[in-house]
């Protein structure tokens, strides 16, 4: 992989020892290219015709979401980091929650934060994918479910927005299924089902395919 393609990353963790060990893990990784505060600004301010070039990826690391690391998330976005990996020590369900509303695209705990599972992570954000781990997935599916009974359920709220196609991709989607089996199981081209999803995302102003489905989910649209 050259270094034109590969991705560029911005690291960015609350404390200097987290610093210094992410950068010291991805310096020599071939699939990216760590970049600082300067190189992301110069990013954000270039051409968008540069179509070919990966998007920049944030990877920030916490102790927990609180106050200080919403605003580290809030502030990626606002240098151009349009995809968002996140490590945290302690994921609870709100915290979970949140980070999908703010459109991070990707979810590790500190402990399985592997240099290997940090680049598949960042390669996935990069590609417009969102990753979380399967029992975090399933806290974030029960946690909307329980405010689509209690909350929208009781007030007799109805919802609409969505196609047929464009539902039943964004429940395989939150059944944790790729885009090719997405595609074998609808019958469907893989380019068919990624338009499907860009089309949602686009329409809906969503940042990937983790925040159309949470979206999707606590709007009672699937």
């Amino acid at each position: 992989m050259t270094t034109q393609h590969r991705i560029p990353v911005w690291v960015k963790a609350l404390d200097p020892l987290s610093q210094f060990g992410l950068v010291h893990a991805l310096r020599q990784r071939p699939e990216v290219a760590l970049i600082n505060e300067t190189d992301l600004a110069a990013l954000h301010s270039q051409s968008t015709d540069q179509r070919t070039a990966p998007p920049a990826v944030a990877l920030i690391a916490v102790d927990s979401l609180d106050t200080a690391a919403v605003q580290v998330l809030r502030s990626a976005i606002q240098r151009g980091c349009r995809r968002t990996v996140l490590i945290g020590s302690v994921i609870d369900d709100d915290a979970l929650m949140t980070a999908v509303e703010l459109g991070v695209s990707g979810v590790l705990r500190r402990t399985e934060a592997t240099a290997d599972r940090i680049v598949h992570l960042v390669q996935s954000a990069a590609a417009g994918d969102g990753s979380l781990p399967p029992d975090l997935l399933g806290r974030l599916l029960g946690q909307v479910s329980r405010m689509q009974r209690h909350v929208v359920a009781p007030r007799g709220l109805s919802h609409s927005g969505l196609s047929d196609r464009e539902t039943q991709v964004l429940r395989l989607v939150a059944d944790g299924k790729d885009t090719q089996e997405i595609a074998r199981e609808l019958s469907y081209s893989e380019r068919t089902v990624k338009n499907v999803l860009h089309d949602v995302t686009s329409r809906l102003q969503l940042r990937n395919r983790s925040h159309a489905v949470a979206y999707a989910l606590r709007a009672g649209l699937i």
